[in-house]
């Protein structure tokens, strides 16, 4: 059972009633929407739509509603709704669900996003490989390095104490290290101190993830990059 199965399974009915109570009443205000309405207003109300979907394990509804969000948030260049869009297709469990975790992934590590967002979706590259994936450790490694350096000061010491967490939980998964002398070693041995090696090593995780169904020109969303 994954965290969605999980959380609509703890609803009480009262729970499940007010959800859906609140689905419906968003589904007649998008239908509603006046004509001057923008793509991306449309697109926000109907994200929330699918994450109410998604709590009540309407998968395929769910699905439907984030992935026809997306292309809109991508256009107006709103990276961290197209990321939560992802990260909702991600688990509604589709055929198409991993495709989307690999956009969430890259989104997230491309552009400035908020941190805990970041952490969430690379936690989810480490739930979907073996125990013993490099790739697993790779993800775990960029979590903790986005969360070091995105985190604001209010939410850095717990974020980078989830990510240090999730990266010790695969170090011992990996190769059984229990010891800080031996993640030393661990992080050596799969050149995890170095971002310039641990951030390509991501990308082509990545591509192994998405391999040719990318919904965007990546080269275009590069140059839309911030310039500092």
């Amino acid at each position: 059972m994954n965290e969605t199965n999980e959380i609509s399974a703890a609803l009480s009915g009262e729970e499940r009633q007010e959800i859906a109570e609140k689905l419906s009443n968003y589904q007649i205000k998008l239908k509603s929407l006046p004509a001057d309405t923008t793509d991306l207003e449309r697109a926000m109300l109907q994200l929330e739509i699918s994450e109410l979907q998604l709590a009540l394990d309407l998968k395929e509804e769910s699905w439907n509603s984030a992935r026809a969000t997306f292309d809109t948030f991508i256009k107006n260049e709103q990276w961290q709704q197209a990321v939560e869009a992802c990260n909702v297709m991600y688990q509604t469990e589709q055929p198409a669900s991993i495709v989307a975790l690999g956009h969430a992934v890259w989104l997230a590590v491309t552009y400035p996003i908020e941190a805990d967002t970041s952490v969430a979706v690379l936690n989810h590259i480490v739930d979907e490989t073996p125990a013993d994936s490099d790739g697993a450790a790779v993800a775990a490694m960029v979590g903790y390095y986005i969360a070091d350096i995105r985190s604001t000061d209010e939410q850095h010491d717990s974020m980078t104490f989830l990510a240090k967490t999730i990266l010790g939980n695969v170090a011992k998964r990996h190769s059984n290290v229990q010891t800080q002398k031996e993640m030393d070693a661990w992080l050596f041995r799969l050149e995890l101190n170095d971002p310039a090696v641990f951030l390509p090593r991501l990308s082509l995780v990545v591509n192994s993830i998405v391999e040719d169904n990318w919904w965007f020109d990546r080269d275009d969303l590069r140059s839309r990059l911030p310039v500092n």
